[in-house]
């Protein structure tokens, strides 16, 4: 990983989207930090399609798209896109490979999880959730080791299901999508960035972002991602010198020095 000063400002002139994880990429110790969220509306005002790639859930994601400067939200690990139609109104873009009633085939999953790890809870945010089962395993106390995540994510894909380690919480689904199969797909197809390696940057923070790392030439991460870097095969190219929020602010405003000024 090369630090951002590396990155040439011929090809960040060239951007036409920001891609970015929420948890501990725009967060420090659970929070949305004013200095990433004044981040974030420098680069809306400055003309980038910004498009949050999160593992939470369908009823978080509605409220991002509604609230934040944001275009667009890959909702659930990529099992649907938030964006809003002609009229202003949100409309709900389905992967086509998620799975029909995903809750009622998850159950067999839930519960054998909860039975093998006894401290595993569900995700708090579990009520909202459409495509997937999300067990909490470093959001709330008590704490668990990445040990502990890793082994809840073997016993979910033993069972037929996708699972991917986030820093909080471990992601359970039905159906062969993830973030950036989503992500590329609705750049393509809706958004109208088919160079997504010239015109398109994802900046992440943990495992469950490394299919987004593969696909995007252009990547970052803040500084937290060195926590998990021996257990990435695919890193992102360039690191903040900062943690969460504010290296996710570092990132922007090496971004923005570059093209704000012709935006």
């Amino acid at each position: 990983m090369e630090p951002l000063k590396n990155i040439s400002s011929f090809a960040l002139k060239r951007l036409k989207a920001v891609l970015f994880d929420v948890d501990d990429t725009i967060t420090n110790n659970g929070k949305l930090t004013d200095t990433a969220y004044s981040a974030m509306w420098k680069l809306y005002r400055a003309g980038l399609m910004l498009i949050p790639v999160t593992g939470r859930p369908a009823g978080w994601c509605d409220m991002m798209l509604r609230q934040w400067p944001v275009d667009a939200v890959v909702c659930e690990n990529g099992a649907f896109v938030f964006d809003t139609d002609e009229h202003g109104s949100v409309r709900m873009i389905k992967h086509p490979l998620a799975a029909e009633e995903p809750q009622k085939k998850l159950e067999a999953v839930k519960q054998s999880v909860l039975k093998a790890f006894p401290d595993i809870r569900m995700a708090h945010d579990q009520f909202a959730r459409i495509y997937d089962a999300a067990f909490d395993f470093a959001e709330d106390e008590p704490k668990l080791g990445m040990d502990t995540a890793y082994a809840v994510a073997a016993l979910c894909k033993g069972m037929g299901a996708e699972a991917k380690v986030s820093s909080i919480h471990v992601n359970a689904w039905f159906g062969g999508y993830s973030k950036a199969d989503m992500a590329i797909n609705y750049l393509k197809e809706h958004a109208g960035i088919t160079k997504i390696e010239e015109e398109a940057i994802f900046i992440g923070d943990s495992p469950n972002d490394e299919p987004m790392f593969r696909r995007f030439a252009l990547s970052a991460a803040v500084s937290n991602i060195t926590k998990f870097a021996d257990k990435l095969e695919f890193l992102p190219k360039y690191i903040a010198k900062s943690e969460g929020g504010f290296g996710f602010a570092e990132i922007s405003e090496r971004i923005i020095q570059c093209i704000g000024q012709n935006k």
